[in-house]
Parts: C-alpha cells; structure tokens; sequence
C-alpha cells in the first residue's frame, strides 16, 4: 500500500485550530503502517470525549466543541480518520474499504486502551463509531449520535443520491466547498480553506471520493451483513443515547428515529432537532450542540 502524508506546513494558521498534534501508528493488515493523528486536550484522568468526524471533513470540525469541553473539566479526543485531516492517506482508492476503516480505528481505540467513552459522532464518525460501540460496547459509557446512520442496504434518500452522483463526477474534488454546502451558515475563506488543508493535491483526496461508495445502501453492497451484526449488538445497548439530528440536512432528514426506537438508552432522552442546521451541523449550532453533550455527560 502506498501511503501520502501531508506536509505540516499545509496546516499552518488555520483559523481556530491552535491544538497540540498526537500520533499513533498502527499496522493495516498488509503490514502497512498508518499514522494516525488525533488531539486529545484537557486532564489525561478525565473520561474521554470522543468526536468522530465524517465525510470529507476532519478534525477541524470540532474546534469549537474542544475547548468549550476542556474548560468544563472534560478529556477531548477527536481523531483524523485514515484519509482525512493530519493522517496518513492511502494513494489507491482500492485501498478504502469499510471494514477496513473498522479495523483501523479499532486498533487505534484499543491501542489508546480508552474506556468510559462518550462518543459523539456525525456523518462516516457514525458508520465507523457506532461499529466500535457494537465491538467493544463495554469501553462507551453513553452515546450522541449526530447526522449519521448505520445503514443495512434497505435504500437511501433522495439528498444521499444527489451527494453520490456529485462525488464521483465533479472532476475535482472541492472539500472546502461541499462542507460550505452542507451548513446554514456561510463559512468564511479561511474556514473553506481550512478544510481544504489536508489535500493539496486531487491524489490525497482517495478516501474522499471513495466514501460515498462504501455506504451499504444495496443488499448487494459489502459491510451489509457486518452492520446487521452491530444492529444486534446495538438493540440491547441500554446505556444512554441520545439524538441530536438538523433540521435541514437532506441526507439524514428523519434518520433519528432508527436510533431511537431501536436502542433501549434512548428512551426518556431529551433528544431534539436542531434548527437551521444543515449536514455539518457542529459548523450552524456548535455551542448548542456542545451544551447538550455537556449536560448529557452530566445528567447520566
């Protein structure tokens, strides 16, 4: 497997985002070895925060969740996936599969040995989060789940289709742009630009344009029986979870009520629907949406 890694001057400046890089390496299958960055900021005793961005964003996302969270007394983790952010990225767009994304992430939670986790997670932070719940559910103490979905090929929705069709044939990939269109808010230049950091050129954009692929909308795609068995896992997990989906996010619209009335943790939440958010809905609402996972912490 051949493997890029972005030069660090790319992440120079970027608006918000003063965090101390972490790294860990991990060895794919094929005996690669991956870098793979996260930040991990706040008291190293405390219980760990976990943020799970998506689709084709990265840590960036949540740089106003951490130190909001920070100064509440919370340990925030919030890694790059493999392909995205500061971590390594596989040159082949054969080289992304979903299960293979699983194994990565998995090995870099274990390896970090994380326990009592709240996880929030958004976007792919779901597809490949909920996963690690559903393998190691006794290292997550509660569960926000955020614009996201687990899906087992029964369909998809009208906005996924629309997003699919555009990823795989605008001839340049335009990352900073595609987050702009998927919030309420107008982001600056610099925050487009920020997204764009990751990938000076189309060549480190494999995995984004390999995402949209992978989601097992078909009965025929791979991963589908892998996420009926974390369905299973998932339908007694009674710890708490709770919801927190935009109003005006054509993807996800809706997909709420799966989490809710499947997981026995999400009865009696306080789950809601934030208005005038779009997909990346930490960019409309991020104090909102850290303030309920701040309170959700504290009231289970």
């Amino acid at each position: 497997m051949d493997i890029l890694r972005t030069p660090d001057e790319c992440f120079a400046g970027l608006p918000g985002y003063d965090f101390a890089p972490n790294y860990l390496t991990i060895a794919d299958a094929d005996g690669t070895d991956l870098r793979i960055h996260y930040l991990d900021e706040g008291p190293r005793d405390a219980a760990p925060v976990l943020l799970m961005h998506g689709e084709p964003s990265w840590s960036y996302l949540y740089r106003n969740f951490v130190p909001y969270l920070v100064e509440r007394g919370h340990r925030v983790i919030a890694p790059d996936l493999i392909g995205f952010g500061k971590s390594d990225k596989p040159a082949a767009r054969t080289d992304y599969t979903y299960e293979r994304h699983v194994a990565w992430t998995s090995a870099w939670l274990t390896r970090l040995d994380l326990r009592d986790i709240t996880l929030f997670c958004q976007d792919w932070g779901g597809l490949i989060g909920l996963r690690l719940v559903a393998a190691f559910p006794g290292r997550f103490a509660r569960l926000m789940i955020a614009n996201t979905g687990l899906p087992i090929g029964t369909g998809w929705s009208e906005g996924f289709d629309t997003w699919l069709k555009f990823s795989q044939s605008v001839p340049e990939f335009p990352t900073g742009f595609i987050v702009n269109t998927g919030t309420k808010r107008e982001l600056t230049a610099a925050e487009m630009a920020a997204y764009d950091a990751p990938y000076p050129g189309e060549m480190y954009k494999e995995g984004a344009r390999q995402f949209p692929l992978l989601v097992p909308i078909t009965p025929e795609h791979a991963s589908v029986a892998e996420n009926k068995a974390a369905w299973a896992v998932l339908a007694h997990f009674d710890k708490p979870v709770l919801t927190a989906f935009g109003d005006g996010d054509a993807v996800t619209k809706g997909g709420e009520r799966v989490f809710i009335e499947q997981m026995p943790g999400a009865k009696g939440q306080p789950h809601a629907i934030i208005e005038n958010a779009g997909h990346f809905l930490q960019e409309d609402a991020p104090g909102q949406l850290a303030a309920m996972l701040d309170r959700f912490i504290r009231a289970t």
